[in-house]
């Protein structure tokens, strides 16, 4: 069975204070969560200060982008070698970085390859536009990206990352797609893509989150669809009470 994985992507919020502040909150509030994985994406100004408040905790923290070069001329870049010092996850190929920073599925296989041969475990964000949804072109859509994250990817890296479908127009719209609509994209653009590249045990071992307007009331719905393994969550992580409403629904839908 695969882990159940929850994880906030604070994004560009929290001073380093509020990010300690919302660390110990979490901490305190999830204590008792031993049977999910649990993680934080903090922004990088706070990485250090959240990794030293959660040392020891049931609670992983994340950096939210990285380079794939290990050091060199590039102002205003985080190499994986400096996350791996404070971070055990790395979110890679979010919408917004595709959006409003020019990501492509090429350079989502160079952050990938990087952070797996740092042993960072990887979020790989895929999913399309609203556009692409009302046209009919979600699946090959979402497979190119899926076939394009994974080049020259071995099976026993494949395993080793995580997967979160964020159809974008759910992203902070207050819009979700269906829960059996999510399941039926991840089987058919992501499970179906990493079997023919890879096989069915490689494509059921990786864990797929599903992300896009995640809160509390609908987690539930989610987490019990079979090819649904956990939530990257956004704008509802960035609060104690929302993010662990999250994770004890999830947590009772499961029987955990």
């Amino acid at each position: 069975m695969r882990k159940p994985f929850i994880a906030g992507n604070w994004k560009m919020y929290k001073t380093v204070a509020e990010a300690v502040s919302l660390a110990n909150g979490l901490k305190t509030a999830l204590a008792d969560v031993t049977t999910m994985e649990l993680a934080v994406c903090t922004p990088a100004t706070a990485l250090a200060a959240v990794s030293g408040a959660l040392a020891g905790s049931n609670i992983g923290v994340g950096a939210q982008n990285m380079y794939w070069k290990d050091e060199g001329a590039f102002t205003g870049e985080i190499s994986p070698v400096m996350v791996k010092e404070l971070a055990r996850y790395v979110i890679i190929g979010h919408s917004e970085r595709r959006q409003y920073f020019g990501e492509t599925d090429e350079t989502v296989n160079l952050k990938l390859k990087a952070a797996l041969a740092h042993g960072l475990t990887p979020i790989v964000c895929i999913g399309e536009s609203l556009e692409q949804n009302k046209a009919g072109e979600t699946v090959p859509f979402v497979g190119a990206q899926i076939r394009g994250a994974f080049a020259g990817v071995s099976a026993a890296e494949a395993v080793n990352v995580v997967l979160a479908y964020e159809p974008i127009w759910a992203i902070g719209t207050g819009l979700t797609a269906t829960p059996e609509d999510a399941d039926r994209i991840i089987q058919v653009a992501i499970r179906d893509v990493l079997a023919e590249l890879y096989d069915g045990a490689v494509a059921e071992a990786i864990r797929v989150q599903y992300g896009g307007s995640v809160k509390a009331d609908n987690m539930a719905d989610f987490i019990v669809m079979p090819n649904i393994d956990g939530a990257l969550v956004g704008g509802a992580s960035l609060k104690v009470d929302s993010f662990t409403g999250i994770v004890k629904n999830a947590l009772a839908a499961l029987g955990m």
